[in-house]
């Protein structure tokens, strides 16, 4: 039997401010940033002092390799980052140094946009060689992610609706992408990675926001007790052309239009703390909320959470039975 792992695929991000320029230079594949950019990320990294993404995602590496291992699964659980060390290039090439032959590949953003997936399927491919690999790169819709987004926001309302004597409504989040990444593609062209469970990626108009909502409405029908929910897209980039909205400033203002003096915030496009959580949600949304008379809380994050691993684990096993297939 051929000798199989799983590889976990995320972001990336540097570990010092002074990282961050080369750390954009990947992000942007090389097209250079304005210096004001450049300056105001290193300024928003200065003030929380680091992002734990790296450290988070080997964290969750090391519980899905516990959840397989649990089930009489002995497979390795390695993570590649697209943006930062360890990058996806150096781990394929330490996978096939270490004898595997078979790899189910599985990004770490639940819901992906058709040029997402592209760069980080390029990035295996390209080291792969021999060594076989199943790529699932969407799963916004398994049912364990939403139960995990669950098990978070269920304290976190709780406890903000006991303070304000009355239910609290949600707010979901996914981030933004530019809109021109999730126009239709040209006629003819690949129809792209496997989406599971549903169509091809490359399929028609890209499945990104589409996916990122239902997500949100999964997440939702497992708290009923949330009287009203609303859906925006946040942290809109710097670089030139419109980005996919709403906004988190422009729906808050409606929220606020409606008389709500209270809302929580859930990232559910996000599987832990980074700078588009730390920075963006508890410090500029905080303050946009505070301004226009919210108050704004948001639950734990994924992280560690027991009932993720339990879903890439699944991921992981339906993958690596296809490639046994």
């Amino acid at each position: 039997m051929a000798k199989q792992a799983v590889l976990l695929l995320a972001h990336g991000t540097p570990e010092t401010i002074d990282q961050i320029p080369e750390y954009l230079r990947n992000v942007t594949s090389g097209r250079p940033l304005p210096p004001e950019v450049v300056a105001e990320i290193q300024h928003r990294y200065s003030l929380i002092g680091r992002s734990p993404l790296t450290e988070i995602t080997m964290a969750q590496a090391k519980l899905v390799e516990e959840e397989l291992a649990a089930s009489g699964e002995q497979v390795p659980v390695y993570v590649g980052m697209r943006n930062w060390k360890p990058y996806i290039p150096d781990v394929v090439r330490k996978m096939r140094g270490d004898g595997i032959e078979e790899a189910a590949v599985i990004c770490m953003a639940p819901q992906n946009s058709r040029t997402s997936v592209g760069l980080y399927r390029r990035a295996v491919e390209a080291e792969a060689g021999n060594l076989r690999i199943d790529f699932t790169e969407g799963w916004a819709r398994h049912p364990l992610l939403a139960d995990a987004f669950a098990e978070r926001l269920r304290p976190a309302l709780r406890k903000l609706s006991d303070e304000a004597g009355q239910p609290v409504p949600v707010l979901f989040t996914a981030h933004s992408v530019p809109t021109r990444t999730v126009q239709p593609p040209a006629a003819g062209s690949e129809t792209g990675p496997r989406i599971w469970p549903g169509p091809a990626s490359g399929q028609g108009a890209d499945p990104y926001a589409e996916e990122a909502r239902h997500t949100a409405e999964l997440v939702a029908e497992r708290v009923p007790e949330i009287p009203k929910w609303w859906f925006a897209f946040q942290s809109q980039g710097a670089s030139g052309g419109p980005w996919i909205g709403p906004s988190v400033e422009e729906t808050l203002n409606l929220i606020a239009a409606e008389g709500q003096k209270w809302v929580i915030l859930q990232p559910i496009g996000f599987l832990c703390d980074h700078v588009e959580i730390i920075f963006d949600v508890d410090n500029l949304f905080r303050y946009h909320a505070v301004n226009i008379g919210i108050r704004l809380e948001r639950p734990e994050s994924l992280n560690t959470s027991l009932t993720l691993a339990k879903a890439v684990a699944d991921l992981a096993r339906t993958s690596l039975g296809n490639l046994q297939a």
